[in-house]
């Protein structure tokens, strides 16, 4: 166990306060003997998909590196919904190419091995199922579908990302000729919802999607945005599954908003351990028995190797 220092804090975005400074509690011996239990939930955060290249939205400090724009914003007007879609059709790219890494692989596994009987992720990039988990809530949807806001129709993202490309011709050629302007900015700015920035005047000339249903031009990724609310029966689901297990173990999560904290908090108001593992400071250190504040993959790595027979 580290040995405590000053705590230095900084204000969040959602109005709360995050540990700069960060104690470890516990020691991957205590971890190893919690997961080895069984029956643990896995609460997934933005941070287990950074090594398949899509960075996180925090900063160690809990502060938002980006904006994402908010459900308010993207049903409020046509031009904001064409903002949206122009910027996703290049970020989609990159996002789509992602693969699992060794931390999904690592959670996969020990479902296989019966340690792990759900995850519940805050992900939308379906890399948990590619790796092999089976039994995912994916508490703020999946950008693999988009649905439309006025009739409900559902399509999938590759059959909507090859309507927008026929739709645009040569949008991809006046991106990539933007250079300096944009293409540098391709790696650091692509968000966790496969957004990236664009200029203004690449926005303005972008086609945005219709509904083949209905016309409208209400198409909308089929993921929980900031401001929406994750619907209820997924809620009440996870809160199951949280009051049921051995424990929860929270990996790559600041929690620092209530979608995933809320789950941390109500495991420790029914007595089911919390096991924490992130690099930085989380909004739910307090409520952890045992935190490990390391990077995620080494973790994972020793974690393995420990409970192999």
């Amino acid at each position: 166990m580290s040995e405590s220092r000053p705590v230095v804090t900084a204000r969040l975005a959602t109005s709360r306060v995050l540990p700069l400074e960060t104690t470890d509690l516990g020691t991957l011996d205590d971890l190893v003997d919690l997961v080895s239990a069984g029956g643990l939930v896995v609460l997934s955060g933005a941070g287990i998909s950074t090594d398949s290249g899509i960075p996180d939205y925090r900063g160690p400090d809990g502060t938002r590196r980006v904006e994402p724009m908010t459900y308010g914003q993207f049903t409020g007007s046509s031009e904001a919904r064409r903002r949206y879609w122009a910027r996703s059709y290049i970020g989609w790219q990159r996002f789509n190419a992602a693969r699992p890494n060794s931390n999904h692989r690592h959670v996969s596994a020990l479902e296989q091995a019966g340690y792990v009987d759900a995850v519940i992720t805050q992900n939308v990039d379906g890399l948990h199922q590619a790796a092999g988990s089976q039994d995912v809530l994916e508490l703020h949807g999946s950008l693999d579908r988009a649905v439309c806001l006025t009739c409900g129709e559902v399509a999938s993202r590759a059959s909507l990302h090859e309507r927008m490309t026929q739709a645009n011709p040569g949008f991809m050629e006046r991106f990539a000729a933007a250079g300096h302007t944009v293409g540098s900015q391709w790696g650091e700015q692509v968000r966790p919802d496969g957004d990236i920035v664009l200029a203004d005047e690449l926005v303005a000339s972008f086609h945005a999607p219709r509904c083949l249903v209905c016309g409208h031009d209400s198409v909308k990724p089929d993921v929980v945005f900031f401001g929406e609310s994750v619907p209820k029966t997924l809620v009440d689901e996870s809160f199951r599954l949280v009051e049921s297990a051995g424990a929860l173990l929270v990996l790559g999560s600041s929690l620092a908003v209530m979608s995933g904290y809320r789950f941390v908090r109500r495991a420790r108001q029914v007595g089911v351990p919390v096991a924490i593992v992130t690099q930085s400071a989380t909004r739910g250190d307090a409520d952890a028995s045992i935190r490990i504040h390391a990077p995620l993959a080494p973790t994972l790595d020793a974690l393995g190797a420990a409970l192999e027979p």
